[in-house]
C-alpha cells in the first residue's frame, strides 16, 4: 500500500468523521452519516494496520474513530448534567420495583418487634437478661433521651448518617448470602422490641414514641428498602427465571446499586432529622409530624414517581438507563 496516497484519497472522509465525532448534537441524517462514516473508517483503519502496522496517519484516524464511538456509545462529557434524570427516571424506577417487598419486610419487622416486646413486659426473667433493675431504670430514665444530645447535633448527625448508611450497604452487598438480611432485620427488630420493653415497663412509653418516631420513620424505611433490595438479589440466585443466573444477578444487580446510591441521600435526611429535630424541645406532635411528612415524601416519590418511570419503560438498570439517557439526540 502507497500509504500517502491512500491518505489522499481518503483525507476528506476522515476529516468528515473527525468533525461529526466532536458534535454534541446531531440531526437524523447526520447521526446515519456518523455512524456510516465510522464504519468506512474502521475499515480504512484495519487496511492500513494490516499493510503498514502502525503510522501516524492510523493513529490520527484510530483517535477520531474514538472520539466518534464515544458519541454514539453514550459516554457522555458531562456526568452532571445526567444528575436530573438520574432522580427523575432511574432511581424512583428501581425503588418502585421493590415496593412489595419492602412493605413486606416493614410488616414482618413489625410483628417481631411488638412479639419482642410483649414477651419481655410479660416475663420479667427476659429483662434481667438485658441489666439489672437499677440500669435498666438508667436507660429508661435518662440514657434513652440523653442519647440524642450527648453530642454536638453536626457531629451526631454524620455519626448516625454514617452507621446507618453501613448497614444499607451491608444489606445490598451481601443480600446474595441469603441468611445475612434475616440476621441483620432480626437483629434491629429485637433492639427495637427490647427498648420499647425497657421503656414500657418503667412508665416511659410515651417517651419512645416521641422520640423514635421523628427519625425513625424515614431512618427504617430507608433500612426496609436495602433489606428489600438484597434480598431481591438473592431471589435472582435462586428464581433467574429464563435467564441465567449471571444474567439475573448482573441485571438486579445493576438496579439495586442505584437504590444503594439514593439511600446514601435518604439515609442523610434521616440524620439530620436525629441530630436537629428529634432532641429539640419542642412538642411532641410537631416533631412527629416533620418525621411524617419526611417519610410520606419518601413513600410519595418510590410508589407515584417510581410508578410512573417504570410505566414509561425505566427499571433502574444502569445500563438500560445509559443507552437511553445518552443516545444521540435528533433535533
Amino acid at each position: 500500500m502507497d500509504l500517502d496516497a491512500y491518505t489522499a484519497a481518503h483525507r476528506d472522509e476522515w476529516s468528515r468523521l473527525d468533525a461529526l465525532g466532536r458534535r454534541r448534537t446531531f440531526s437524523g441524517a447526520e447521526a446515519d452519516e456518523l455512524i456510516d462514516r465510522y464504519q468506512s473508517g474502521a475499515t480504512d483503519l484495519s487496511a492500513i494496520s494490516t499493510s503498514v502496522g502502525s503510522s501516524v496517519a492510523g493513529d490520527r484516524l484510530s483517535v477520531s474513530l474514538s472520539r466518534a464511538r464515544l458519541r454514539f456509545t453514550g459516554a457522555s462529557s458531562n456526568v452532571l448534567s445526567q444528575i436530573p434524570a438520574f432522580f427523575q427516571l432511574q432511581l424512583p424506577a428501581a425503588l418502585y420495583r421493590l415496593r412489595w417487598i419492602v412493605l413486606v419486610v416493614a410488616l414482618a419487622t413489625v410483628v417481631v418487634s411488638t412479639l419482642f416486646a410483649v414477651w419481655a413486659l410479660n416475663d420479667p426473667q427476659v429483662l434481667a437478661n438485658f441489666g439489672t433493675d437499677a440500669e435498666l431504670r438508667q436507660v429508661a430514665q435518662h440514657d434513652f433521651v440523653d442519647y440524642y444530645s450527648n453530642n454536638p447535633a453536626a457531629s451526631f448527625t454524620g455519626q448516625v448518617w454514617t452507621n446507618n448508611a453501613w448497614l444499607a450497604a451491608q444489606c445490598v452487598a451481601f443480600g446474595l448470602v441469603g441468611v445475612y438480611v434475616p440476621y441483620l432485620l432480626l437483629q434491629n427488630a429485637q433492639n427495637i422490641g427490647v427498648d420499647a420493653a425497657v421503656l414500657f415497663h418503667y412508665g416511659q412509653g410515651d417517651v419512645f414514641f416521641q422520640y423514635i418516631l421523628p427519625h425513625g420513620m424515614l431512618e427504617l424505611t430507608a433500612i426496609f428498602v436495602a433489606a428489600a433490595a438484597g434480598l431481591r438479589i438473592f431471589w435472582a440466585w435462586i428464581a433467574p427465571g429464563a435467564r441465567t443466573r449471571g444474567q439475573a444477578l448482573a441485571d438486579d444487580g445493576r438496579a439495586l446499586f442505584t437504590v444503594a446510591v439514593g439511600l446514601v441521600f435518604v439515609l442523610l435526611v434521616s440524620g439530620v432529622l436525629e441530630g436537629f429535630v428529634t432532641p429539640q424541645p419542642w412538642p411532641w406532635p410537631v416533631k412527629i409530624a416533620i418525621g411524617a411528612v419526611a417519610v410520606g415524601a419518601f413513600v410519595f416519590y418510590m410508589v407515584f414517581v417510581g410508578g410512573r418511570a417504570f410505566r414509561a419503560g425505566q427499571t433502574g438498570d444502569l445500563a438500560e438507563f445509559d443507552a437511553g439517557a445518552r443516545q444521540l439526540v435528533a433535533v
